[in-house]
């Protein structure tokens, strides 16, 4: 028997099965939103490259968000449609395991520059006189490359220790998550829970480090009306994204961990997908319309093209 269990190489994605009866429409919709999900953040990308006045911190930081938008939606929306079209909702081992270090990567990658961007704020705004000395094209370029490696690094210790022998087939989500993947594991490591509690620290603690640095800048943005006006101007859009960020990607955990099953199957999805849909699309939409710099930037781009 046990020869037999350590040949499960294909794992099934039980949460399309109630996709069948409305396939078609969810995959136009699904490529409609997919399509402006590219469109939004190369445009964003594009912008911040050609651009060299919108070579700054802030801009940077934006600009490597987008293009982790662009990287965690290619971990699903692919994957995604292809199942749509062709009704079979299987994985191999080794996909299951690379999609959920690719979804799970892009889940804090996104944090750490949503923490960097927040610190670029707390210096400009609270240390206004040191911010060019303290953000230098070195510094920029260390904390985005941590940034990037960080989570890489997290991820594939979390992705080695799921590669176990497997002891089912069966994926309650139209996605694959390492949580799950080790939950089919014929044995129980102790690796299983150190690695996720590694990056659930890395979450809370970058979550609280944003949340340190709004309230400070908010006690300082108080005694001045020049740095309210900035913090309205260049924080309220981070505080938009991170909200959202935050919320989306905890309602998903939370019910991964906790969740009831009398939920239907459609708001499990819809649940799971949130943070794949929400994020990469309305960040850049929201920096794009707030940030002045960027939106006429895109303004002549388009009049350029237009006229």
């Amino acid at each position: 028997v046990m020869d037999n269990v350590s040949q499960i190489t294909m794992l099934t994605l039980s949460g399309l099965n109630v996709t069948a009866n409305y396939r078609f429409i969810l995959f136009g919709l699904t490529v409609l939103c997919y399509c402006v999900i590219l469109l939004v953040n190369m445009t964003i990308i594009v912008t911040v490259i050609v651009d060299k006045s919108l070579h700054e911190p802030m801009y940077i930081f934006l600009c490597n968000l987008c293009i982790n938008g662009l990287y965690g939606t290619a971990g699903f929306y692919p994957k995604f449609l292809n199942d749509l079209l062709t009704s079979t909702f299987i994985i191999s081992h080794a996909g299951c395991l690379l999609q959920g270090f690719v979804l799970h990567s892009s889940a804090c990658a996104d944090f750490s520059f949503l923490a960097l961007m927040a610190y670029d704020r707390y210096v400009a705004i609270c240390r206004p006189l040191v911010y060019h000395s303290v953000m230098t094209k070195q510094r920029i370029g260390v904390l985005a490359f941590v940034a990037w490696l960080l989570p890489f690094f997290l991820l594939l210790l979390s992705t080695v220790t799921s590669t176990s022998r497997l002891c089912g087939s069966n994926i309650p989500k139209i996605y694959c998550v390492n949580f799950l993947i080790s939950n089919l594991a014929c044995s129980d490591s102790i690796a299983k829970y150190i690695i996720p509690a590694f990056s659930y620290s890395f979450y809370v603690g970058h979550a609280g480090f944003v949340v340190w640095t709004y309230i400070y800048m908010i006690k300082t943005c108080l005694k001045s009306k020049e740095n309210m006006n900035r913090f309205m101007q260049t924080c309220i859009p981070h505080v938009f994204s991170v909200t959202i960020f935050a919320v989306t990607l905890l309602f998903d955990l939370i019910y991964m961990r906790f969740g009831s099953k009398d939920l239907s199957q459609h708001v499990q999805n819809f649940m799971s997908m949130e943070f794949l849909l929400f994020p990469p699309l309305i960040n850049p939409l929201i920096y794009g319309f707030k940030l002045s710099k960027i939106r006429k930037r895109i303004q002549h781009f388009i009049c350029g093209k237009s006229f």
